[in-house]
């Protein structure tokens, strides 16, 4: 089945926190350092709750305002959300990237990329700054690729989640890391 990135949509929200939960117990759970599936849905579980839903069809609208502060696209599979890609300009003038998720089955098709390309165009000239996990090394090389760059040393989310800062200076081209 075809893949198609599309703004979301608020009916999306159901989907979303679902998604990012099953996101983080498939790809981070690491049992030495704390972060277990109990840790993580206390983390991240409130997100797939009614209240979360709520905050992310919230986060949804304000997106598709214009000028939009937020991002938030999309990836389907006919009519299932497989991934997203958030962000939001911070006060400072920067703009904070994530989460950027898509389910394994829709990774090394571009879709990563191209939701990446939009990404920037919407951030245009604004620093931008992320967390990445540190181990992860798949999303390093990604974010690399797009001009991003380790910027500072390791540090602990939520006092556990071993985690990478990275930015992406304003007019740095992409593989310029």
């Amino acid at each position: 089945m075809p893949y198609v990135i599309t703004d979301a949509e608020p009916e999306d929200a159901a989907a979303l926190g679902p998604l990012h939960l099953r996101n983080w117990l498939d790809n981070y759970l690491d049992e030495d350092a704390g972060v277990d599936e109990a840790w993580i849905r206390g983390q991240i579980g409130p997100s797939a709750t009614a209240e979360g839903v709520a905050r992310w069809r919230e986060f949804i609208e304000v997106a598709n305002r214009q000028p939009a502060p937020h991002f938030c696209r999309v990836v389907r599979s006919g009519a299932e959300v497989v991934g997203y890609l958030r962000g939001h300009h911070e006060e400072s003038g920067s703009v904070t990237l994530g989460p950027m998720y898509l389910l394994d089955h829709a990774q090394g098709h571009g879709l990563g990329g191209r939701m990446m390309t939009e990404f920037l165009a919407w951030a245009g000239p604004a620093p931008i700054r992320l967390g990445v996990v540190a181990g992860n090394e798949g999303a390093v090389r990604f974010y690399r690729r797009h001009g991003f760059e380790i910027a500072g040393e390791e540090y602990l989310w939520r006092e556990r989640l071993r985690t990478l800062p990275m930015t992406r200076e304003p007019g740095r081209p992409p593989g310029a890391a």
